[in-house]
């Protein structure tokens, strides 16, 4: 095995984090580290990796293993440029290939030659040296770079870029980037996932599932951990526990194991009722006092399960409103942004609507704007190059910021939510904070003093207690414990009022989303669904547009092309023709709905082009009419394959 972690305790003073912890890792096993915030699985992975001492307990790996360990969080500090940081990964390799550059000009050096010894022990030399560097992977070093640093989402960087120019979540992805280069037997990382877009998740779950060593990660994303992990170690109550399978398997296994155990835990109780009561009634009465005392030694010998203990407690929470808004919540209109230090807007042509008690997801890649936009719909005096910003009657707002910004780290948790709301008694206030559990001393902390999931939890409180008719949360689900996203998708399927989110949880997405707006430089795509039926959308055009242009070239191949045709009274034939005639159908549905929607969108450019603020602008009227011709383009040649298809 990789890993045998055996018996490992640990405690800090009088308080027990983690107590006879066991487990193993096996070769080329994924296993998820799931429990709740301050359950101690960041503790374990330190004690793992060498950056801790446990208590009491041992850790066996062989000595040959090596371990790759990632915390949370943790960025790449670095002055060096983004290649040479990850070139220095491969210092062995670079230094190898070094010296078969310089082996290669002593071989061609005809002096040497002279030297029938010193020439053959350099040959010698130089094909144990390509063998090791070809064996190590060599040959492959600048691949692996470039295609790490592309999955990681720096294709557009320069290579050159100093790691210290870098954001906060740059540098956590780049750390990423270089421990996947240095291919430990054991990669063992501590939330990975966040600061992470959707595109770069996926690609990472591909490639983690091709890993050809250990992983152990500690992961809050379900949707994450069911694509990755093969076995889930939980901690619960500073004990760990295993379960084979993904995290959905778990919480089946999990729940069913409960259940069987209340139901035997229920039966000896009735079981134990029945003889108490027995040895009550009959144990004074002559004719029955033997069998009384039978059965009290029955009761005195029985192994007492003791009953099983359910889940921990829970945030419990719900969000209400004091009154509802009119029917249109908000109205974006050809909206683009644009920062005074540059020269191209952020976005631009963005435009969609919300209506009372919609819930709508914005997605994008990093860096494209999306915490943008929502601040500018927050904002008196917004950003906005170009475009409106309409917000409709009776709308009011609460913001869940995912930096926190608005919570004062000089405050205690108590002063925090008091100072927001001071028309609130005390009272009120220390039984919303109970429900978010802070109980006790806990709401006595500083802000300043709080881990990211108490700081979430706080923010969460405060704009529980808003009552605000539209909620806009930017990434809620960052440093959540599974348990506490439950309680939050549970209290947001209940809200009355209108939802819009940013979210790179993809099972929050699924769970939450009614309908996804995408992001992009040019502006929105819109889709209607969760993130499941986006992707089976998105799969459904790329089939369609390769269908599409394999018609156009395909046409007269298919003339001069002979096939054997089926017996017409063959059943398969049969089968072969139906699945055709229904593929036939679809495609002609779905050329219909496009041609449907650019004509669309081409009369919105064209009615753009006769607004006076619009035709007078001699650069907007260029970027429409522009857009007016590629749509146009566009349409017909969605026309001619749809006339090829009924043709």
């Amino acid at each position: 095995m990789l890993l045998q972690v055996s018996d490992i305790s640990k405690s800090y003073g009088v308080s027990s984090v983690l107590s006879s912890i066991t487990f193993q890792v096996q070769p080329r096993e994924r296993v998820g580290l799931v429990g709740v915030n301050g359950a101690g699985k960041s503790t374990l992975l330190r004690i793992v990796a060498g950056e801790m001492s446990a208590d009491s307990g041992t850790i066996y790996k062989a000595k040959e293993t090596t371990i790759g360990y990632l915390a949370q969080s943790s960025g790449l500090q670095s002055d060096n440029s983004i290649d040479a940081e990850m070139r220095a990964v491969f210092a062995h390799l670079t230094e190898a290939e070094q010296e078969l550059r310089s082996l290669e000009q002593q071989i061609a050096d005809p002096l040497l030659h002279a030297d029938t010894k010193q020439y053959e022990a350099t040959l010698e030399r130089y094909a144990r040296l390509s063998d090791w560097f070809r064996e190590k992977g060599g040959f492959e070093m600048e691949t692996r770079i470039r295609s790490i640093l592309h999955g990681m989402g720096f294709a557009q960087f320069s290579p050159d870029t100093i790691i210290s120019t870098l954001s906060g979540g740059q540098k956590t992805r780049l750390a990423l980037a270089r421990i996947l280069l240095q291919s430990p037997d054991l990669l063992m990382l501590d939330e990975p996932t966040n600061y992470l877009d959707i595109e770069t998740l996926t690609w990472l779950e591909d490639y983690l599932r091709g890993y050809e060593g250990g992983i152990l990660v500690v992961s809050h994303d379900r949707y994450f951990l069911d694509a990755v992990v093969q076995t889930i170690v939980e901690i619960e109550r500073h004990t760990a526990r295993r379960y084979t399978g993904n995290y959905s398997r778990f919480i089946d296994i999990k729940a069913a194991e409960f259940e069987a155990q209340m139901k035997q835990f229920d039966k000896q109780q009735d079981e134990i009722a029945k003889l108490e009561d027995f040895v009550q009634r009959n144990l004074v009465r002559a004719s029955t006092t033997k069998r009384a005392q039978s059965r009290r030694k029955t009761l005195e010998k029985m192994d007492r399960l003791d009953k099983p203990l359910g889940d921990l407690k829970k945030a419990h929470f719900s969000f209400e409103i004091d009154r509802q808004s009119g029917n249109d919540v908000l109205a974006i209109n050809d909206l683009s942004i644009k920062f005074v230090e540059k020269t191209e807007p952020l976005f631009r042509h963005v435009t969609f609507r919300l209506e009372r008690g919609e819930n709508v997801a914005l997605i994008g890649p990093n860096g494209i704007g999306k915490s943008t936009l929502l601040k500018a719909m927050l904002s008196d005096k917004p950003d906005v190059a170009h475009g409106t910003i309409k917000w409709g009657t009776n709308v009011t707002i609460g913001y869940y910021d995912q930096e926190h910004t608005g919570l004062n780290p000089s405050n205690t948790v108590l002063e925090e939510l008091w100072n927001s709301y001071p028309g609130i008694e005390e009272a009120r206030i220390r039984t919303v904070l109970g429900n978010f559990l802070f109980s006790g001393d806990d709401v006595k902390k500083r802000i300043s003093a709080l881990s990211g999931g108490e700081r979430a939890r706080v923010s969460l409180s405060k704009l529980m207690l808003a009552r605000a008719n539209m909620l806009i949360l930017d990434e809620p689900t960052n440093h959540l414990d599974l348990y506490s996203k439950e309680v939050l998708e549970s209290a947001l399927l209940d809200y009355d009022g209108t939802l819009l989110f940013i979210s790179h949880d993809r099972y929050f997405l699924n769970k939450m989303a009614e309908r996804i707006v995408e992001l992009h430089p040019q502006g929105t795509h819109h889709f209607l669904g969760n993130y499941d039926e986006m992707i089976q959308k998105k799969r459904e055009n790329e089939e369609l547009l390769m269908e599409t242009l394999s018609l156009s070239q395909g046409k007269q191949g298919k003339a001069s092309t002979s096939t054997e045709p089926l017996s017409p009274n063959s059943y398969e034939a049969d089968k072969q023709a139906k699945r055709e005639e229904r593929s036939r159908q679809r495609k002609q549905e779905q050329f219909e709905q496009d041609i449907a929607r650019l004509e669309g969108e081409i009369e919105e450019l064209e009615r753009q082009l006769t607004d006076p603020e619009i035709y007078n602008d001699y650069i907007r009227v260029q970027t429409i009419q522009s857009d007016t011709d590629a749509k146009k383009a566009q349409l017909q040649a969605v026309y001619e394959a749809w006339e090829e298809l009924l043709a």
